[in-house]
C-alpha cells in the first residue's frame, strides 16, 4: 500500500540565505496574486475559468516583460507551482471544500514549493537559488521524495516539509480485538465507552488574557515603526505557542488511542454548522475536533486499525445503551438522566460513547 507522508524539519539559513529566501517568497507571492487577479478578470470578461496552461504561460511571459523581468531571480518551478496553487484553490472552492481564494499578504506565513531538484546531504539541504542550508534531521527521511515545501512562520522560523511516497505494509493490530467508542465534548475533550474522561485542556482560555494584552499593545503602536514590528512578533509568538500546545495535545491523544485499540467508533461532526452557535463557537474552535478525527483516521491505518464514523443524525446521547429507549426530551444541560425503559441512571457522555461503540461494531460487521 502506497501512502504519502510528510516530514517536517527545522532549517537555519544564514543572513545571505535568508535574503535569497525572501526574494523567493516575495516573487512567489507576486506570481500567486497576479495569477489570482488574472483569474478574476478573465471570469468577469468571459464567465469562464482560466486554464492552468494559460496561467502558466502567462507567468513565463511576465519574466520576459521589462516591468516584471525581475521574476527571473526566483526559481522557475516555484513560480509555476504558485500558478498551480491558484488552480487548486479555485477547484476546492467550486467543489465546496474551501472558501473563495484570497490574495496573499506580506506579513502572513510565507511558503514556496519545489517539485524537484532539492538534495539532502548529511545535515544540509540544497534549495535551488538558495544553496545548502543547515538542517536538523530529528528523524530519517523515508520513501521516495515527491516535493519539498519551504516555509517561514510569523515568528521568523524556517522549516522544510518533505512529502514522500512510502510503501506501507499494513499488518493486523497488536490488540486486534480491542475496540472503543469516544464521545467528543466541551467539558471533557472526549469520554470513552469504558468510562474514561479526558479533561478538555482549554488552551485558548488559558492563553487568552496574554493574547489580548499583546494585541492591545500592537494596536497602540504606529504603523511601520520598530515598536510595531516588535509587538507583532510578540503577538505571533503567543499564537504560535498556543497552536503548538494544541497540536501536541491532539497528537498525544490520537497516538494513545490508535496504538491501543483496533476499532475506534466516533461521531460524524459537522463543525461548520456547530460554529453557528455563537455561545459555543470559541470553545468549539479551540477544541480541534476535525483535526483530531483526521489524525485518528490515518494513524489507525498505520497501526492496522480502523476508525468508524456513525451516522450524523443518530441520537447517541438520547438513546439508552442498555434497552434502546429514546429520551426525546433530554436537554443539553442534563448530564445524567433516568431511563424509564430499564430503570437505569445514565451518565450522558458515557452512555453516548457506548452507543457509538455499538453502532461502530454493527457497522463494521456489515461491511
Amino acid at each position: 500500500m502506497k501512502i504519502l507522508k510528510g516530514m517536517k524539519y527545522r532549517i537555519y539559513p544564514n543572513i545571505e540565505q535568508q535574503y535569497k529566501l525572501t526574494i523567493q517568497f516575495g516573487h512567489a507571492r507576486f506570481a500567486y496574486n497576479s495569477t489570482l487577479s488574472a483569474y478574476k478578470d478573465y471570469y468577469k470578461e468571459t464567465g469562464k475559468s482560466l486554464s492552468f496552461k494559460d496561467s502558466s504561460s502567462r507567468i513565463t511571459r511576465l519574466k520576459c516583460n521589462d516591468e516584471t523581468n525581475w521574476l527571473v531571480q526566483a526559481d522557475s518551478q516555484v513560480l509555476q507551482q504558485k500558478a498551480k496553487d491558484v488552480a487548486t484553490a479555485y477547484k476546492n472552492f467550486f467543489e465546496g471544500r474551501a472558501g473563495y481564494p484570497s490574495f496573499k499578504k506580506k506579513h502572513d506565513k510565507q511558503s514556496i514549493r519545489y517539485p524537484q531538484r532539492v538534495k539532502f546531504q548529511n545535515n544540509m539541504t540544497y534549495l535551488p537559488k538558495v544553496g545548502y542550508v543547515k538542517t536538523v534531521f530529528h528523524r530519517p527521511l523515508e520513501g521516495i521524495q515527491k516535493s519539498t515545501t519551504v516555509s517561514k512562520t510569523k515568528t521568523g522560523k524556517y522549516f522544510i516539509s518533505v512529502l514522500c511516497q512510502i510503501d506501507l505494509v499494513v499488518t493486523a493490530h497488536t490488540n486486534k480485538d480491542s475496540k472503543i467508542g469516544i464521545d467528543l465534548g466541551l467539558k471533557n475533550f472526549y469520554t470513552t465507552s469504558e468510562g474514561t474522561k479526558v479533561p478538555h485542556p482549554k488552551l485558548l482560555k488559558k492563553a487568552e488574557r496574554a493574547i489580548k494584552i499583546a494585541q492591545r499593545k500592537l494596536s497602540k503602536t504606529k504603523k511601520n515603526s520598530a515598536n510595531r514590528r516588535k509587538a507583532r512578533l510578540h503577538l505571533a509568538v503567543k499564537h504560535e505557542h498556543l497552536a503548538n500546545a494544541r497540536r501536541d495535545f491532539l497528537h498525544k491523544q490520537s497516538d494513545s488511542l490508535t496504538s491501543e485499540y483496533s476499532l475506534i467508533g466516533t461521531e460524524t461532526l459537522r463543525v461548520s454548522n456547530m460554529m453557528k452557535n455563537h455561545c459555543l463557537a470559541k470553545s468549539i474552535g479551540d477544541s480541534g475536533w476535525a483535526e483530531f478525527v483526521r489524525q485518528l483516521e490515518y494513524k489507525a491505518i498505520w497501526n492496522g486499525g480502523i476508525v468508524f464514523k456513525i451516522d450524523t443524525f443518530f441520537p447517541s446521547s438520547k438513546t439508552c445503551s442498555n434497552c434502546g429507549y429514546i429520551n426525546k426530551d433530554l436537554k443539553l444541560s442534563e448530564r445524567k438522566w433516568f431511563c424509564i425503559g430499564c430503570q437505569t441512571i445514565l451518565d450522558r457522555d458515557i452512555n453516548a460513547a457506548q452507543n457509538i461503540l455499538n453502532q461502530a461494531t454493527a457497522g463494521v460487521a456489515e461491511c
